[in-house]
């Protein structure tokens, strides 16, 4: 800064300066530039901060310039938060969090990487941690008094009283349905059903514009599209997929297969059905009972005998139609393998009929998987569940052993290195490149 920009200004105030290139002096911008002495910056150390206009011009003169410095360069991917990381400024499970928060889409996930950087899940290891390292030292005065049986018994019952409740906090944070991981990386959606029963349209109909191809022909749609959406501030991927029918083709056939594998992957499936056909309607396949809402499709041109299906209102299904006092059917009759439970959404993805009600619908259940836009879940990767995991599992050992206090207490060390591997206490070198070689250049 001093070389492009003469004498440091007072700490933290913006100062107007001339910048210029020191071995040429030509003028490169005039800029606002700031000087953040260490150690209260983001990553710890000295900072110098160039507000320069935004043209690429400017902005390639400047890295230039600075390049030809003595011992200057371009940081490393992650690098400033890897600094910050060393430098105790943050730990690993905030740094995630400050990743997410850059890759935030959606007003929850915002929340939710907030929440996280500010030390939601660092706090929580920290309060396990410490009930841990308690009952591990109990188990070591056992160790070291071994020769005294009422010290021996009395420590190792004080310990086991410690995890037994430690381990039954942590099952309830295991147990929270993947919220806040679905919340992180987005609530699954699958268009699926038969060939030509309107999938595409609706896909197209969600996402506002023309994505996929639409076609009369069966089988169109070969490969997976995939659309991100934001339903009421939550992350919803919808994806459409190719139609399920005995193919003959070696490529619709990888299709059908990837449908498949989409599916069962889903947090939701919509099985989308023809209106005009329900009494030769596909059942659902039995692998996605459960998680499946079924979706009358083309209702706008359902005969008059079912008029209800125009108003987008849920009719059961029966093998045997009944009749309502007007004479209009109170229910439908399916093809056989349909659950007599299940609820029919009526829509037209042509002229919109039945969508809002769609789109209520898979909000309501995104929002029951994650926990709505409230929600600020404290597991939100993959990572954090298997190291917590891997800690109850040491947890459960140590409990499940009678004898043996060396072993036990060797089951409590691998269960704080587990925790500590949340937050970074133990940083094998791939954890460190997994977590910073996400962000991006410079940051």
């Amino acid at each position: 800064m001093e070389a492009l920009a003469g004498p440091l200004p007072s700490p933290r105030k913006a100062a107007l300066r001339r910048v210029k290139d020191p071995s040429s002096g030509d003028l490169i911008d005039r800029s606002l530039v700031i000087w953040f002495p260490s150690p209260a910056t983001f990553t710890g150390e000295d900072i110098a901060e160039f507000q320069v206009h935004g043209g690429r011009a400017v902005i390639a003169g400047l890295l230039a310039t600075l390049g030809s410095l003595p011992g200057c360069r371009l940081a490393e991917p992650g690098e400033f938060a890897l600094r910050a990381f060393e430098n105790g400024k943050l730990d690993l499970a905030q740094a995630e969090g400050l990743a997410d928060l850059i890759d935030a889409e959606t007003e929850a996930q915002r929340r939710q990487a907030l929440h996280q950087a500010g030390g939601a899940l660092s706090n929580q290891t920290g309060i396990w941690r410490a009930s841990l390292v308690e009952a591990m030292s109990l188990v070591e005065a056992a160790i070291d008094f071994s020769d005294e049986a009422d010290v021996l018994e009395s420590s190792v019952a004080q310990a086991e009283q410690r995890i037994t409740a430690l381990s039954a906090k942590i099952a309830d944070q295991l147990d929270d349905g993947h919220r806040g991981e679905i919340l992180r990386d987005g609530f699954k959606v699958v268009l699926a059903g038969a060939p030509n029963v309107g999938k595409s349209s609706l896909f197209n109909a969600l996402a506002r514009r023309d994505v996929a191809i639409v076609s009369a022909e069966a089988g169109t749609t070969r490969d997976t599209i995939e659309v991100r959406l934001d339903l009421n501030g939550l992350p919803v991927i919808v994806t459409d997929t190719a139609g399920l029918r005995d193919a003959t083709g070696e490529i619709e056939q990888e299709g059908i297969r990837r449908t498949l594998a989409r599916s069962k992957d889903a947090n939701l499936v919509l099985w989308v059905i023809d209106a005009n056909s329900l009494e030769i309607a596909e059942p659902v396949p039995r692998e996605l009972e459960g998680k499946t809402i079924v979706v009358a499709n083309k209702c706008d041109l359902a005969p008059p005998s079912f008029p209800r299906l125009a108003e987008g209102k849920p009719l059961n299904w029966s093998r045997e139609p009944k009749q309502a006092a007007d004479g209009t059917p109170a229910e439908v009759c399916l093809a056989p393998g349909h659950r007599r439970d299940d609820e029919l959404i009526q829509l037209s993805a042509k002229t919109g009929i039945g969508l809002d009600t769609l789109i209520k619908t898979i909000a309501a259940e995104a929002a029951k998987s994650t926990g709505g836009t409230q929600a600020e879940g404290v597991i939100t990767q993959a990572r954090h569940r298997r190291h917590l995991t891997d800690c109850q599992e040491h947890l459960q050992s140590f409990l499940a052993r009678t004898s043996d206090i060396e072993l036990r207490a060797e089951d409590l060390r691998l269960a704080a290195d587990s925790l500590g591997r949340i937050t970074g206490r133990i940083d094998p070198e791939d954890v460190l490149d997994q977590v910073f070689g996400r962000f991006c250049i410079g940051k």
